[in-house]
C-alpha cells in the first residue's frame, strides 16, 4: 500500500487523477477501521491532512462554506447557532476523541446510511463541493447518495467543502442507539423549519438503503402549514396533523433487519422521532417573537 501525502490541494487533485483507487484520508475514523479489520485494502492512501484549508470554514450573509475536514468538535464549537441541526448531529458522533478527528467530508465520503451528519444535512439543504483536475462542481445533497455506501463521485474527484444555508428556522436532530456513546445509529431523523421559504425539510438515517427524505411527509406538512396560515399566525399544529406527518415519515423507510433492530422497530422508532422533533420544532418557532416569524417568512 502506498501512502501519498500532498501539501496543496492542486497536488491532491493531481494524485487522485493519477490514483483514481486511492483512498482519501483525513479523520480516518471508517477508512482505519477497515482496513485495521482487513475489510479493505487499497493500493493508495491519499492523506489529506496537511492542505489547510479542507480545516477551515468561511461565510457570507447566508451561507456557510464548510471545509470537508473540519472536525465535528469544531462544528460544535462554532457553528451551532448557524448550523443547529448539524451540531446537534455532532454531538451524537462516537467519542470526544472520535469527533477530533471525524469530519463531515468523510461521512460524505463513506456514504454509509447510517452516518450521523446525513439527516441534518437532507434537512438543511446542502450541497457539496467536488473537485477533479477538469474543474468543479456542486451536487445538490438529494442526489449525492446513489445506492448503499455509494456516492456521485467520479473516480478522480475528491470532497472539497459542504455549503449549507444558515439556519432560518429552528432544527432538531434525533437518534435510536444501543446505548448513549461510541454506537452506530439504528436510526436517525434531521427536521428543518425554512421559515424564508415556507417549507419544512426532513433526513431518515439508517432506515433505507442510502440516507433518505420523507418527502411525502414534507409536501403533507408543508400544505397543512399554509393552508392553516400558521406560518404568519405561529398558532398550534393539531395533533392529528403531526400523527399523520409521523406515520408519513415512517412510511418513507425501507429498512432491514440486522443485528441492531429490526425493520419493524426503525419504522416505530422514525415515527416516534418525526413527532417529537416537529413538535419541539414548531414550539420554538411558535416561541420566537410574531414580528421575527413574519420577518423570516418574507425574507
Amino acid at each position: 500500500m502506498d501512502f501519498l501525502r500532498p501539501t496543496r490541494w492542486a497536488d491532491a487533485l493531481a494524485a487522485k487523477a493519477a490514483h483514481p483507487a486511492a483512498v482519501p484520508l483525513a479523520g480516518g475514523t471508517d477508512v482505519m477501521v477497515e482496513i485495521n479489520f482487513d475489510h479493505r485494502r487499497p493500493t493508495h492512501l491519499l492523506d489529506l491532512t496537511r492542505i489547510g484549508e479542507l480545516f477551515t470554514w468561511d461565510a457570507d450573509q447566508r451561507t456557510i462554506r464548510l471545509g470537508a475536514c473540519v472536525p465535528y468538535a469544531d462544528i460544535i464549537r462554532n457553528l451551532r447557532g448557524e448550523l443547529p441541526g448539524l451540531a446537534l448531529a455532532s454531538h451524537t458522533v462516537a467519542s470526544p476523541q472520535i469527533r477530533n478527528r471525524g469530519c463531515v467530508g468523510g461521512n460524505l465520503g463513506t456514504a454509509s446510511p447510517a452516518g450521523d451528519a446525513h439527516p441534518a444535512l437532507l434537512a438543511a439543504g446542502a450541497e457539496v463541493e467536488v473537485e477533479s483536475v477538469r474543474g468543479v462542481r456542486r451536487i445538490p445533497i438529494d442526489a449525492f447518495y446513489t445506492g448503499v455506501k455509494r456516492n456521485a463521485l467520479a473516480p478522480d474527484e475528491l470532497i472539497k467543502a459542504v455549503h449549507i444555508e444558515k439556519a432560518d428556522g429552528p432544527q432538531q436532530f434525533s437518534k435510536v442507539g444501543t446505548r448513549n456513546a461510541m454506537v452506530i445509529a439504528v436510526c436517525a431523523f434531521g427536521i428543518a423549519l425554512h421559515p424564508r421559504t415556507r417549507t419544512v425539510r426532513t433526513g431518515i438515517g439508517s432506515a433505507a438503503p442510502t440516507p433518505i427524505r420523507a418527502q411525502a411527509a414534507e409536501d403533507f406538512l408543508n400544505a397543512a402549514l399554509k393552508d392553516g396560515g400558521l406560518w404568519d399566525s405561529g398558532g398550534a399544529i393539531d395533533p392529528s396533523l403531526v400523527r399523520r406527518f409521523a406515520d408519513l415519515c415512517a412510511a418513507a423507510c425501507n429498512p432491514i433487519d440486522d443485528v441492531r433492530g429490526t425493520a419493524d422497530y426503525r419504522r416505530h422508532a422514525v415515527g416516534v422521532m418525526a413527532r417529537r422533533t416537529l413538535t419541539w420544532t414548531w414550539e420554538a418557532y411558535r416561541g420566537a417573537p410574531p414580528g421575527t416569524r413574519d420577518e423570516r417568512g418574507a425574507a
